[in-house]
């Protein structure tokens, strides 16, 4: 199959079009400059250098045209602040594109669409007593861009939503997601102070896996729960302190409660800067303390994910983090646009 990405050179986008081309796929990739210094991209991947965003449709017509799939692995996640109300810039980066892009792939004739999303959507799903949209922008923004990615979906037209965990794998040149992690651990003396809970998680290989197992089997419109391995985060955090070196650094548990106090701090902050976050922290304390997880049956096994090495992938995350965190590594950081 031919397959158009749009997010070729970021972290889930180039190991996708990487197992794409495995598997004897054609992948173009439209994707912001520049690329990450160090990134090891397919070499058989065309790309090209542009905005989706300032595009019109036809220049987008244009690189639909002759595609068999289409792949957004773009967007922006929870981690993002900006002005109030911040749902406006996940609407703008998460939940438009598909209203716009997806009717034109599918006038253009492309069959089969992948969309990477979050394992939230998920969890709001499977319990709406706990109205998590109502509360957390992010996760609204989140099953918005599911509705309007099942919305076109249908019988001569596959729309797959992929809701991905926690990731752990690289890219050189790009800042991992970890570095906050590792500067918290570093900034707790004596001992790692964490609550109970837990999630599930994936390697970045599996994601790119996941992607192209969507591509290839996915029919009419689905949304995936993408998991493999289901951790505590004293579990997780036993891993990390060993690739930080600190492998006897004790873990201890602290209340909903306290966690609930660090967050409400941190929506002052953000308040007393004019800013918003897409998730409440205060409320977010009840997912934070929850076991996240996620059976592989219910979308990595389907799509055909195996099996790979948590251990080293965290290792690689947090070698990284720690090298950024320490001022020796040249990276890029995410980016919407």
């Amino acid at each position: 199959m031919k397959v158009f990405m749009i997010g070729g050179t970021g972290l889930l986008g180039s190991e996708a079009a990487r197992e794409l081309i495995a598997r004897g796929h054609e992948v173009t990739a439209l994707a912001l400059p520049p690329v990450p210094k160090g990134a090891t991209l397919p070499p058989e991947m065309k790309i090209e250098f542009g905005n989706y965003l300032e595009m019109t449709d036809d220049e987008m017509r244009a690189h639909l045209r002759g595609c068999d799939a289409f792949v957004f692995a773009a967007g922006v996640d929870e981690r993002v602040e900006g002005p109030a109300p911040i749902y406006d810039l996940y609407k703008k980066f998460n939940i438009d594109p598909i209203r716009r892009l997806l009717p034109l792939a599918k006038e253009c004739g492309v069959k089969h669409v992948v969309i990477c999303g979050s394992y939230f959507a998920y969890f709001a799903k499977k319990h709406p007593e706990m109205q998590f949209t109502r509360w957390h922008p992010y996760i609204r923004s989140r099953i918005d861009q599911e509705n309007a990615a099942m919305d076109v979906a249908g019988p001569d037209f596959d729309v797959a939503v992929l809701e991905l965990p926690y990731i752990f794998g690289t890219q050189p040149g790009r800042k991992p997601v970890w570095v906050f992690l590792v500067e918290s651990i570093r900034g707790m003396k004596g001992a790692t102070m964490w609550t109970r809970g837990g999630t599930a998680m994936v390697t970045v290989r599996q994601v790119g896996q996941a992607i192209a197992g969507a591509v290839e089997r996915n029919r009419g419109g689905n949304c995936y729960p993408i998991g493999w391995w289901n951790m505590t985060w004293e579990q997780m955090l036993r891993i990390v302190h060993k690739h930080m070196g600190c492998p006897d650094k004790p873990i201890r548990t602290i209340p909903k409660w306290m966690y609930a106090i660090g967050g409400w701090n941190l929506r002052r902050d953000q308040k007393k800067r004019g800013i918003d976050g897409g998730l409440d922290m205060v409320r977010y304390a009840y997912l934070q303390t929850s076991e996240l997880f996620i059976d592989k049956s219910l979308g990595a096994e389907p799509l055909g994910v195996t099996d790979d090495d948590i251990d080293a992938a965290i290792g690689d995350s947090i070698r990284l983090s720690l090298a950024v965190a320490d001022k020796k590594a040249d990276v890029i950081s995410m980016r919407g646009e």
